[in-house]
């Protein structure tokens, strides 16, 4: 008599929820850079001299208006 064994493989389907919130956030910030920003990222690290050089303003100027954001 020969004993036949059961393998049972358990496989989870879906995206971890760590995954989905780091994406959320990720997603959060770049939106908010790109279409609300007038400094405040950079202010950060740089002071009161970011809110007159809005770097990030700047670079991402021609996606602001082609994603339909009104900056000026």
């Amino acid at each position: 008599m020969t004993n036949i064994l059961h393998q049972l493989t358990k496989s989870s389907h879906g995206v971890p929820k760590l995954a989905v919130g780091i994406l959320l956030v990720l997603f959060g910030v770049g939106f908010f850079g790109i279409g609300f920003d007038q400094g405040q990222l950079f202010s950060l690290i740089e002071g009161p001299k970011a809110y007159g050089d809005m770097y990030l303003h700047e670079f991402s100027h021609d996606m602001r208006h082609a994603s339909g954001f009104p900056c000026h």
